[in-house]
């Protein structure tokens, strides 16, 4: 007998978007958004809508032009998602970070994070004009890789990246 799936029996393995909010980069993120709105027109806002312009879905990332320069406000939001991973960093292993980007006009270059001589994120940087997440969970999984991998980095070389502190 074929057994039908009912509400009470459906599991879905996404997470909520409370759990992604509540991951140490997602809430790192959200303080460094929060932290731009100098004149207070986010206060009112809830943390998802502050974290909408890292969000794009299909359609949105296709009505976007490659021609041209990536606009300045998507390469702020660029700068900020790095910012809030050194900052987790920083805060996990108490090894200050410092973000480096170099960006072309055309939309391509490099981010590197480096504590002490390591470099602790090295990332590539293509197509920026199109920088987003499909998701909050896709958000949350990026930055919490990178977070992830250079703390395990830093805590493997400590002499690289505490050398000059």
């Amino acid at each position: 007998m074929a057994e039908t799936a009912t509400p009470e029996t459906e599991t879905t393995d996404a997470p909520s978007d409370e759990a992604m909010l509540a991951t140490p980069f997602v809430q790192q993120l959200v303080k460094q958004m929060r932290a731009q709105d100098t004149h207070g027109q986010w206060e009112g806002k809830s943390d998802l809508k502050i974290l909408k312009p890292f969000i794009l879905t299909a359609e949105e990332r296709r009505a976007i032009p490659i021609m041209g320069d990536p606009d300045p406000e998507t390469l702020w939001h660029l700068e900020i998602f790095y910012n809030a991973i050194a900052v987790a960093i920083e805060r996990e292993t108490g090894q200050m970070v410092s973000p480096m980007m170099k960006m072309s006009h055309e939309g391509f270059g490099r981010m590197v994070l480096i504590a002490g001589r390591l470099v602790v994120v090295n990332k590539q940087l293509r197509d920026v004009h199109r920088f987003g997440f499909p998701s909050l969970a896709k958000l949350a999984e990026a930055g919490g890789k990178f977070l992830t991998e250079a703390v395990t980095m830093i805590r493997t070389y400590p002499d690289v990246a505490n050398y000059g502190a």
